[in-house]
């Protein structure tokens, strides 16, 4: 079986992200297997014409949406969300922030 282009794997990955819920670029990367190619997510979004992808899940790190504010893609991505139940405020997607590492995930931050 052949391996799935770096982009099959993108559109995979944001297909893969439940309904309600939202993604970075770097998440949508790493879960493809290509991590630190937030880029390359954002570039493989940009260029998409599948209307049925849920490509208005995905968010910038901090939680931003992409597009400028007051633009077309920016209202259209804020509608979908709140559609599905996001809380979608100034343009951003208050998220907590996803564990490190194992520990983490069962104690909570470190005690540096």
């Amino acid at each position: 079986m052949a391996a799935k282009s770096p982009e099959l794997r993108i559109l995979a990955a944001v297909r893969a992200i439940p309904r309600g819920q939202v993604a970075g670029y770097g998440e949508v990367a790493e879960r493809a297997g290509l991590p630190g190619r937030a880029r390359l997510a954002a570039r493989v979004l940009s260029q998409n014409s599948d209307p049925k992808l849920p490509w208005y899940r995905v968010l910038r790190s901090d939680g931003r949406i992409a597009f400028p504010e007051g633009s077309a893609g920016f209202r259209e991505q804020s509608q979908r969300l709140r559609a599905e139940g996001v809380m979608v405020v100034n343009g951003r997607v208050k998220r907590a922030k996803p564990e490190r590492n194992l520990d983490e995930a069962i104690w909570g931050p470190g005690q540096d």
